[in-house]
């Protein structure tokens, strides 16, 4: 299993944290709270055929 790190700005405070990401599982959708504000952050990871992944993150206001 490899660990990618992601900075990623939460939606809610703005504060930029780093998510560890498991792009071996294949696309997920998964929530994490954010480790500034503790507010629940709603973590989008697609992985596409080649392997290539991208993130995105929304509120729960969002969602």
């Amino acid at each position: 299993m490899s660990l990618d790190m992601l900075d990623v700005e939460c939606p809610y405070c703005g504060e930029v944290i780093s998510l560890a990401l498991d792009s071996s599982a294949g696309s997920q959708r998964y929530i994490e709270d954010c480790h500034v504000c503790c507010r629940p952050i709603t973590v989008m990871l697609d992985v596409d055929a080649e392997g290539d992944t991208r993130v995105s993150v929304q509120s729960q206001d969002d969602v």
